[in-house]
């Protein structure tokens, strides 16, 4: 019998591809076209709000999914809390926000539909969606910091007991490391999610095509692929939280600075 081509492309998660005939789709000249990832990304903020609203129902005893909302907005407080102190209660739906999209579209992106023929897409793997959200967080920053202490902003850039003949040499050095602040926070989420999907595409290449050698080829590469992507699969669901809350984390200790100047 002759071997069957394989019917999963993996590599289509990671590209980004106009929907329903959007294609040309323009506005002012540049291109609107409705694509997978703002698809996904749509999924992402529903199950965001599906979430939320089966929480809010208050029981006196409440169900699990009420108890699951109170866990997680309780963990977003308990942080803003611990760093950023009283204050940081009004970026609360800011935080948990963007703590819990990141979230979904780290899991959504883990759904097992390639079995059915649809491709999941997590959109956290492109930098140009995590550049988006880290520009929020530093525009917040900004925002903040000049709202609440005008020009005195500037002294977050100048640490406290610093020599008077080091200043312009540190303020320099510390407008640069802000400068920097969105690229490194953006980078590591994409870098993250970017290199388990791209791990677990060469394991499913080596699955596909040991299957398609024979029933050797399955047995030595494809079988050993597969059981090791099952691994892969439970790290990535283990580094997806991380990585949401290394982004809400850093967040929260950018807006501090905004807010304490520390």
């Amino acid at each position: 019998m002759a071997a069957e081509v394989a019917k999963l492309d993996p590599m289509h998660q990671f590209t980004i591809a106009p929907l329903g005939g959007s294609a040309d789709w323009t506005l002012a000249g540049f291109n609107i076209a409705f694509t997978n990832s703002a698809l996904w990304m749509a999924f992402a903020a529903l199950a965001l709000i599906v979430f939320v609203a089966g929480g809010m129902k208050r029981e006196l005893v409440p169900g699990r999914w009420q108890m699951a909302v109170e866990f997680f907005t309780g963990f977003i407080d308990n942080m803003l809390q611990a760093n950023i102190g009283n204050n940081g209660r009004k970026y609360m739906p800011y935080v948990f926000s963007l703590f819990m999209f990141i979230l979904f579209a780290n899991m959504l992106g883990l759904l097992p539909l390639g079995v059915i023929g649809l491709h999941p897409f997590t959109f956290t793997s492109h930098f140009t969606v995590t550049g988006v959200l880290a520009l929020i967080t530093i525009s917040i920053v900004l925002v903040v910091g000049f709202w609440k202490h005008g020009l005195h902003f500037f002294s977050l850039f100048v640490p406290s007991g610093t020599p008077v003949p080091m200043i312009p040499v540190i303020f320099v050095i510390e407008i640069f490391s802000f400068i920097l602040r969105p690229f490194s926070l953006a980078l590591r989420l994409f870098v993250a999610m970017m290199a388990g999907h791209v791990l677990l595409e060469v394991l499913s290449s080596f699955v596909i095509d040991g299957t398609n050698a024979g029933p050797l080829w399955a047995g030595v590469v494809g079988l050993p692929s597969y059981l090791l992507m099952i691994g892969i699969c439970a790290l990535e669901i283990l580094v997806s939280g991380i990585q949401a809350y290394v982004f809400a984390l850093l967040t929260v200790f950018y807006i501090n600075d905004a807010e304490n100047l520390h």
